[in-house]
């Protein structure tokens, strides 16, 4: 059973750059397995990829979403260029499966793929989290107590509130 962390944190991204990654694929046509199979089998073999050579960049654990037919996985770099630099390695599992997805069914409309790329900061991002295990950006960067970086989540990031709490924080 995960350690709860009592109280409010916050995540401690600093200003290293670290970076969440949103990827994932959209099952267009469900009758086309032919078209869509091959992009949802290429993930997992990155994922375990990554996971046996962290210094490729991928940080902490990448959590699956499923919602109807979308698949998202959510991970988090050290840094966008270790990210980019995975990306466009020919050594590694994801520019063949690119390059395989771009001759095969790019513009099919059979499945559909897509990314988003956050650069993270302390300036960036407000993060509390009350009574919970290391979770999300914390698990990857760490916690600090919730009032370091301030009591509401206006003073998390902007770096004041000129209001009170609007619940007394514990």
């Amino acid at each position: 059973m995960a350690r709860i962390n009592k109280g409010r944190w916050s995540a401690d991204t600093g200003t290293d750059g670290k970076v969440l990654f949103l990827i994932g694929m959209r099952i267009n046509q469900v009758w086309k397995v032919w078209a869509w199979a091959p992009v949802f089998v290429a993930m997992p073999r990155m994922l375990i990829e990554l996971q046996k050579n962290r210094s490729l960049g991928l940080v902490g654990k990448p959590r699956t979403l499923v919602s109807g037919r979308t698949i998202m996985v959510l991970q988090y770099w050290e840094s966008f260029d270790k990210l980019n630099a995975y990306a466009r390695s020919g050594e590694n599992s994801h520019l063949p499966a690119w390059r395989a997805f771009n001759r095969r069914i790019r513009d099919n409309g059979s499945v559909g793929i897509f990314h988003e790329t956050y650069q993270l900061s302390d300036a960036t991002l407000e993060t509390v989290y009350g009574n919970m295990p290391e979770f999300g950006l914390g698990a990857v960067t760490g916690v600090v107590p919730a009032g370091k970086r301030g009591q509401t989540s206006t003073a998390r990031l902007k770096g004041a509130d000129p209001e009170a709490p609007a619940v007394e924080p514990y």
